[in-house]
């Protein structure tokens, strides 16, 4: 349990790095305004993420990733198509933790509000 808090703790630090870095990178400058942009866009881009693996982790796209593969799959000898038993699921493709990258969003977002919320004092 402690490993995984320290991975957390550890993303969520260079997710601020990463913020701080491109703010002054792309502004110039480091203001509370140009935190709260640049931590909105990476707060965002992280629950997406997270979001899209839970999605895909859930099974949701296992239909239509079967249908796919069985319609474009390359034929084998005698013209026969690869059985889709055979197949993959998607969801047994994907075997990412989307949780850290849940907390860490979480967590920079409320940094975000928090920032917000002296901004606007």
């Amino acid at each position: 349990m402690s490993n995984r808090v320290g991975k957390i703790f550890l993303g969520f630090f260079s997710s601020q790095l990463v913020v701080l870095f491109l703010s002054y990178i792309y502004y110039r400058n480091l203001t509370l305004l140009t935190y709260i942009n640049i931590s909105f866009y990476i707060a965002s881009a992280l629950l997406f993420t997270s979001l899209i693996v839970y999605t895909i982790n859930s099974g949701f796209f296992d239909t239509m990733s079967n249908s796919f593969r069985t319609v474009f799959a390359k034929k084998e000898e005698g013209g026969k198509k690869k059985a889709f038993e055979e197949m993959t699921p998607l969801s047994e493709l994907v075997t990412f933790n989307a949780n850290p990258l849940l907390i860490i969003g979480i967590m920079n977002f409320a940094f975000m509000l928090a920032a917000l919320y002296v901004y606007y004092l």
